[in-house]
This record gives C-alpha cells, structure tokens and sequence, in this order.
C-alpha cells in the first residue's frame, strides 16, 4: 500500500513538472519572437525545436521535400538542423529495423517518439553519457569514439551520422571533452576518415547510411572544420569499392533554406556563434551551406 501512494506521488510530481517545463518553454519562445527572433538568444533553442518537431511530423512537407521542393522562407533564422533532420527522416525507412545513431542528435524526446523512430532497434553513440537519457524505451546507450567503434561488422540496417564527423579531432573542450586534438589551424585533419571506415564496416549489406557535414570554403572554427570539396572528394572515396552514394546539397540565404548545386558553394563560409566569426547580415544562425550524404553498402 505504502509503495503504491510513493508511486503515485512520483507520478504526480513528475507530472507538474513537465507542465511547468512546458510553460517555462512556451514563455521562452514567445519572448524570443516577440523580441526580434535573433539567433541564440534567449528562446532560441525552444523556438528551433519546436519547429524541428513540426516539420518532421508534417508528412506532406516531407513527401515534397523528397520531391525536390522546399517551401519559401523554410528555416528561416534557424540553423542547419532544420535542414538536416528533414533530409534524414525523408530517407528513414518505415520498417521496424536496427538504427545506430552515431553522434546523438537523435537524443530528444520529440526524435526517439517519432513514428519513423519509435520501435526501432535504437543505439545511440557518444562520447559521453547525457543529461537526457531514454532506456526505458529500450533504447541502447554507447560510450567511445567514433574511429574505433565497439561493433561487430555488418549490424546495422541504419546509421545516422548528423553534423558529427566534422568534430572528430577537433578542439571539443566547448562539450566538456578534454583529449588530444588536431591543433594546426591552417591544415586540415582527415582523421574522420577512421570514422567513416568504421561506420562502413559495422553498416549491413544492403544498408543505408546517413551523413551530413557543413560544406563550403576550408574553414577551422576550433570546435570544428567545414568540408570542402577536397575533403568530401576523400570521404566519398571510402564508399566507390563498397557501394552507391549520392549528395544532397542546400544552400541558407536571408530568407532560408534552398536546394543548392555543389559549385555555388565553394565560398560560403560558416558563422561562428561562440566567436562571431564569419557574422553577416544574412540572418544565419550558423552553417550556410551542407551536403547530406546517403551511401547504400553493397
């Protein structure tokens, strides 16, 4: 009897605090637009995810998305993941099958109910355990690096990899991860290469992986580097011997995102928001240009 009222007791705090964290984030986000929608400044994060969460649950949206169309205006303000988590769920299969999310930027509430995501063998693999977690939706939690994954070969169906392979041996003190780094600015670290084989060797026949890095002109941000096309020249070298690829690219400008072609990249450079550089006019929160990567193993 006594652990049944404790339960309920559990429950029904844990229930007004969900309340109270969705009013602080709805207050959030009303003065975030009502204060001129800058970018990260204060409601930013709530307003972007917000609009994440609508954008993959509009299925409409989606199925013209993978038609080549974009709406005006579409991310506007908002930073590459607006993009880049329509991209990938347009390219999720609807099957139940084993994921591997290689990054975690599938670690969100609103991504791991998601009907593309719900039911889905999910591993998630970082460096670092999280402030969130989900292991009550049997959801797999992996601690390491990418250049040497804890895999067997062949295991699974899907890999997700967004916005991460960028950050191999780069400076990522800013997320609390003091290890040993690439450190010369004006040269570029191939070290992702590692990853990339890795991510290749534990992907199944027949399976589908993911990639997206901001691409563009050269540039060391310290936390990261954009890819230019010399460095995507070399990754999508790791995939000729073992299947197909394909690139998409897009393009942020004052008024959104746009599908974009490859050469009309090669200048763009990226805002860094931790410190200012490459700010503009534009409205960017940070990346201007992406390519997204689909790769079918053989």
């Amino acid at each position: 009897m006594i652990e049944k009222i404790i339960q309920l007791v559990v429950k029904k705090i844990k229930f007004y605090q969900k309340r109270k964290k969705a009013k602080l984030l709805q207050k959030e986000r009303e003065s975030y637009l009502k204060n001129g929608m800058q970018p990260w400044s204060k409601g930013y994060v709530a307003y972007k995810n917000e609009v994440i969460y609508k954008t993959i649950n509009n299925y409409k949206l989606i199925s013209e998305f993978v038609n080549g169309r974009l709406p005006k205006d579409f991310g506007f303000k908002i930073d590459e993941r607006i993009i880049e988590y329509l991209w990938i769920f347009s390219k999720l299969s609807k099957e139940d099958c084993s994921v591997l999310d290689a990054g975690s930027t599938f670690n969100f509430d609103f991504i791991v109910n998601h009907k593309f995501v719900k039911g889905k063998d999910l591993t998630i693999f970082t460096y670092t355990p999280e402030e969130n977690s989900y292991y009550k939706k049997k959801i797999s939690y992996v601690y390491g690096d990418l250049r040497a994954l804890p895999f067997k070969d062949n295991l699974f169906d899907v890999i997700v990899s967004q916005s991460t392979i960028e950050h191999i041996d780069m400076d990522n003190s800013i997320y609390g991860y003091n290890i040993d780094h690439h450190n010369d600015a004006k040269e570029k670290s191939f070290d992702f290469l590692l990853a990339i084989a890795e991510m290749v060797r534990v992907l199944r026949n027949k399976g589908k992986l993911l990639i997206t890095v901001p691409y563009g002109k050269f540039e060391n941000h310290g936390f990261f580097q954009q890819f230019d096309k010399e460095m995507l020249q070399r990754l999508t070298k790791e995939f000729q011997s073992n299947g197909e690829f394909s690139l998409d690219f897009f393009k942020y400008e004052k008024d959104g995102w746009r599908y974009a072609k490859q050469d009309e990249l090669e200048n763009v450079v990226s805002y860094n928001p931790h410190s200012g550089k490459g700010k503009q006019d534009d409205n960017a929160a940070h990346c201007r240009s992406i390519v997204c990567i689909q790769f079918n193993k053989y």
